[in-house]
């Protein structure tokens, strides 16, 4: 049949295992229906070599094989209803203008597909099981580049994974580029670690919350060995009616004005004080400790030079934390000098606070208002031990 140009075999049980090497059509065929038979990718080393328009629709074609003989003239290809998980490419077909792939398995189309097939002016690729995800984005980007050469776009491209996306159109998916690029999406975790990272050794530092997790510890210690120490059912007996906290530059105030003014008449006020009750051959962290919570009170001479003295902090420190373990009002603030609030270091936040929310008594710089300042802190302080 020399002069046959057009042949339909459609609806068929045609095969072709790619034996048989003899494959001979007549030259003059240009048009060729093959759908609707038991056609696999076998069928492409066996075609007309001057096919222009090729029907394969509904066969069980998975692939088109790379390396198949060159099919110069083939302008429109069908191969609809098979089994295709990719779009095929035009390496053999460098004519190709139509092709349909609708019906098919198509996950995530290629996004090179039109780089690869410049001639081609209309891709049908509808009604496919599509997965929206990142590798999906290469190829919308590639719908917006191709200028309506998608057939049926947008209603036949539809998402049927995941689940949570089955029924969206692809026009509606969208993923942002830092959900999609890896090495741009560990870049941004790794600075937004750093920073976080710089964030909180700043306010470790600015807070000097190494300085609170040391003394923590060392609270937290002193309370373990004492309460190994002492005999099984024995509570803590307090011994002193005050702990005095005072830097050593107002050490002259507190022995020749407060230890004297306290400790006289019948109502002696018994004071703690560490030049005279600290036990020698103890850290001095553990005597703070042990003096303040043998006192029924702790009173805090507050002046420019104690906010300086880095013992002093220390008391401060844990004379709040009895405060707030044993839900005690035992703090006694003694404003000896006026504190500028510029000259207070950051980490004394608690002294702020406390001189913020509690009374203290100022110390009067007239005679005549002295005797009232001792009534008061004597009032402050009674209890019978």
């Amino acid at each position: 049949m020399k002069s046959l140009k057009y042949l339909d075999m459609s609806s068929n049980l045609l095969r072709h295992d790619g034996a048989d090497v003899r494959c001979r059509w007549a030259e003059s065929l240009t048009e060729l229906d093959l759908s609707s038979n038991q056609l696999t990718d076998a069928v492409f080393e066996c075609l007309p070599v001057n096919i222009k328009t090729l029907n394969l629709q509904n066969n069980q074609i998975a692939s088109v094989p790379k390396g198949v003989a060159e099919l110069k003239s083939l302008a429109e290809l069908n191969l609809a209803s098979n089994r295709l998980a990719d779009l095929p490419g035009c390496s053999g077909f460098s004519s190709l203008e139509l092709l349909n792939v609708e019906m098919n398995l198509i996950l995530t189309p290629s996004a090179d597909f039109f780089q690869s097939c410049p001639r081609v002016r209309e891709l049908r690729g509808g009604h496919n099981p599509f997965k929206c995800s990142c590798e999906l984005q290469d190829f919308l980007r590639l719908e917006r580049r191709s200028g309506g050469k998608l057939a049926g776009w947008p209603a036949a491209y539809v998402c049927e994974y995941p689940s949570a996306l089955r029924g969206t159109q692809l026009k509606d998916f969208h993923l942002s580029e830092l959900a999609c690029n890896t090495v741009l999406l560990l870049v941004t975790a790794l600075l937004l670690t750093l920073v976080l990272v710089a964030v909180v050794a700043f306010l470790c530092i600015y807070l000097d919350v190494p300085w609170y997790v040391r003394m923590t510890w060392q609270w937290t210690q002193t309370k373990r060995r004492a309460w190994h120490s002492r005999p099984e059912g024995q509570e803590t007996v307090l011994q002193f009616h005050a702990f005095i906290s005072y830097s050593e530059r107002d050490a002259l105030w507190v022995k020749n004005e407060l230890i004297p003014n306290l400790e006289k008449g019948d109502e002696c006020v018994q004071l703690c004080q560490h030049e005279r009750n600290f036990v020698p051959g103890k850290s001095i962290v553990e005597n703070i400790i042990t003096c303040i919570e043998k006192s029924y009170k702790s009173i805090f001479v507050l002046s420019p030079n104690f906010v300086q003295s880095e013992w002093c902090h220390y008391e401060l420190y844990f004379a709040h934390h009895k405060l707030f373990s044993e839900n005690s009002d035992s703090l006694i603030l003694v404003l000896l000098e006026p504190i500028p609030p510029y000259i207070i270091p950051a980490r004394y936040h608690k002294l702020k606070a406390l001189m913020a929310k509690r009374t203290y008594l100022e110390w009067p710089k007239e005679r005549s208002k002295r005797a009232l300042f001792w009534a008061n802190l004597r009032a402050a302080i009674s209890i019978n031990l």
